[in-house]
């Protein structure tokens, strides 16, 4: 046997693959960062990082697990009242007041966490902050006179202009304009989340509500307690208890309305869509090309159209989903009814079945399971979708999280229809596997 050297062609292709590769190797990194370098310029990464507000963040975060309570003097009629949330709703009867405030007829002290201690006094108003010393206010409907403490300049928590003052410390802000002098103390917590100021329950221990829910005498004349706590809950004016309840119904009936009122719709349109049902090209071509214009435009797209139609309200967001879904059925069924085995259907065939009867009985027990499958999980993701669907058409639980942040008041609030809609998507999740595994299950395997 006699070896041969490699030819000159041989060895050139090799070098050349082996070139290929080094600059491939080099290229494809170089390119990823042209491309993050093209995205950092067009979108102006840097400016947003300089526009930044972390110190708005962190306030952010801080209200969506506390609340605070607005302790306001009137700076012309010297009257003193205290609200959770500055709400009317929250506003404590008149002449109380929380245990950390003080009154003196038209004068009060109020202490924060932190030691801070505000005093209310005629025109003006004193901030004792530990470590730092006394600010004093002095407001008598004109400009607003600041005196700070001796060799002490402006620091960075104090904003301070002619007609308003604001001093932002850790455990809470002090407010003074010329027309009014407020204090907002905040607290770790949902205050007032199962009952208000004037429910004959507030105040009491878990401990406490339990005794009373089983004990015959009757905190609210003419009711049983059980009755009357499940009231005051339900009827919550802060937190709205039972419209929340009625907006997480209507956000699932938006997607359960859209989900499977799209599969009564594509379902027979898929039979006229599929080559081995229907014979005319053109009637397949034109039902094809519908569900894929349906389906193309997004749902936010026919939310927006169909609320100019026809007004707000969660019945068109359910005829959004019902659009977009019947082009995404229609496309899924009508592939799923081409694979069908013509055997099964021979089979019926044979005892003399009808057409009806042969799909009834030949074809729909094919594709039950993955009409069911993607039945199920449309529903279980629509479920999502029509929280965003319901903030544009105003219905459900995503009107609710639009009110509560465009407020920028109440972050608690935000926090709180956030953490209802996981565990709602949670839930449907749960029920949509569940539901799959006992039909799909139990129709393929018998059991």
């Amino acid at each position: 046997m006699t070896l041969t050297a490699p030819s000159t062609d041989l060895r050139a292709d090799a070098l050349g693959l082996f070139g290929r590769k080094r600059l491939l190797a080099l290229g494809v990194p170089l390119l990823v960062l042209a491309y993050f370098a093209y995205i950092f310029v067009s979108f102006d990464m840097a400016g947003i990082a300089g526009r930044a507000r972390p110190d708005n963040a962190r306030i952010l975060l801080s209200d969506t697990v506390s609340f605070k309570t607005h302790v306001t003097r009137d700076n012309r009629s010297g009257v003193i009242s205290a609200a959770i949330e500055g709400e009317a709703k929250g506003r404590y009867p008149d002449g109380a007041v929380p245990d950390w405030v003080t009154l003196y007829g038209t004068d009060a002290d109020v202490r924060l966490d932190d030691g801070t201690v505000v005093q209310f006094r005629s025109e003006t108003v004193t901030v004792a902050v530990p470590d730092y010393g006394s600010v004093v206010l002095r407001s008598a409907g004109g400009d607003i006179e600041m005196t700070l403490p001796p060799g002490e300049s402006v620091p960075d928590w104090i904003s301070a202009s002619a007609t308003r003052v604001s001093l932002t410390m850790p455990a809470g802000r002090v407010q003074v304009t010329r027309s009014k002098s407020e204090v907002f103390r905040y607290e770790a917590g949902w205050e007032l989340f199962f009952f208000t100021l004037d429910s004959p329950f507030y105040g009491r221990s878990l401990g406490e509500i339990a005794a009373l829910a089983v004990s015959p005498d009757q905190v609210v004349p003419g009711k049983a307690n059980l009755l009357a706590i499940v009231e005051d809950v339900w009827t919550n004016k802060m937190w709205r208890h039972g419209d929340v309840a009625w907006a997480l119904f209507e956000t699932v009936l938006m997607a359960f309305l859209g989900t499977f009122g799209a599969g009564l719709i594509a379902l027979p349109l898929a039979f006229f869509a599929a080559s081995n049902f229907t014979p005319a090209r053109w009637l397949r071509f034109g039902l094809r090309r519908v569900f894929d214009f349906v389906r193309g435009v997004d749902g936010l797209i026919w939310t927006l159209i169909l609320s100019r139609a026809f007004g707000p309200g969660p019945l068109t967001g359910a005829l959004a989903i019902l659009l977009t879904d019947t082009g995404s059925f229609g496309k899924m069924f009508s592939e799923a009814l081409e694979n069908v085995d013509d055997k099964q259907i021979e089979g019926v065939r044979s005892t003399g079945a009808n057409a009806l009867q042969r799909s009834r009985f030949g074809v729909l027990p094919q594709i039950t399971p993955v009409l069911l499958s993607q039945l199920l999980y449309y529903f279980e993701s629509n479920t999502r979708s029509a929280t965003v669907i319901g903030a544009i058409v105003g219905g459900g639980i995503g009107l609710l999280l639009t009110q509560a942040i465009s407020t920028q008041k109440d972050w608690e609030e935000v926090t709180y229809y956030i953490v209802l809609i996981v565990l709602m998507v949670m839930a449907m999740d749960a029920l949509s596997g569940w539901l799959r595994r006992v039909l799909i299950k139990g129709s393929a395997g018998g059991h």
